[in-house]
């Protein structure tokens, strides 16, 4: 992400200024800051996480997203783009540019942002009281990170990796081959 030089504005300034722009911008406290594109690995896995939710989820009631919709966390003033996230509340029916209920969010890790997405933005997620899973996958090498929002509030990590054949997603009771997940993806496209 990079900064805006903009001044403050409001979140219905933003969502006005997000719907015309060419270019993506999440919104933290008034702030807009630019997305980077994405690399064929980080495409390639978050489309194959996608179609197997919703091959998964279909005639459920629950709604899959990819990278293009916003997870809105009113208590806190931001907009993200996950990129991929499920909700299965209807109130998110309501709104077109955002969803405010995701019970799943995944974010596919990259050099430039692994940082941000495992420390402020999670700490930023786990404000939405709906999120009970956020998943972490790894384009640099098969490994599968999620965290799930136990009873008592805290949250318990649970790692799959290239030794497990299959990864489980408590949230919406799925279990999605390592194989399908990484298929396609070039590691070796990183190292150039």
């Amino acid at each position: 992400m990079v900064a805006a030089t903009e001044p403050y504005i409001t979140p219905e300034q933003y969502l006005e200024l997000e719907e015309n722009s060419p270019i993506k911008h999440e919104y933290i406290d008034g702030y807009v800051y630019a997305m980077a594109g994405a690399l064929d690995p980080h495409v390639t896995v978050a489309l194959n996480m996608a179609i197997l939710l919703r091959s998964h989820l279909r005639s459920s009631g629950c709604r899959v997203y990819i990278a293009d919709m916003k997870a809105r966390i009113d208590s806190l003033n931001r907009f993200y783009y996950p990129d991929v996230m499920v909700t299965c509340d209807q109130r998110d029916q309501a709104t077109a540019a955002y969803k405010r209920f995701p019970c799943l969010i995944i974010e596919v890790l990259s050099k430039s942002t692994q940082s941000f997405d495992r420390g402020d933005k999670f700490a930023d997620y786990q404000k939405l009281d709906s999120l009970k899973e956020y998943v972490l996958i790894n384009c640099q090498k098969q490994r599968v990170e999620c965290f799930r929002r136990q009873e008592s509030g805290m949250w318990l990590l649970q790692n799959y990796t290239d030794e497990q054949e299959s990864f489980y997603l408590n949230s919406i009771d799925f279990e999605g081959k390592m194989a399908q997940l990484y298929e396609d993806v070039n590691f070796d496209l990183l190292l150039m």
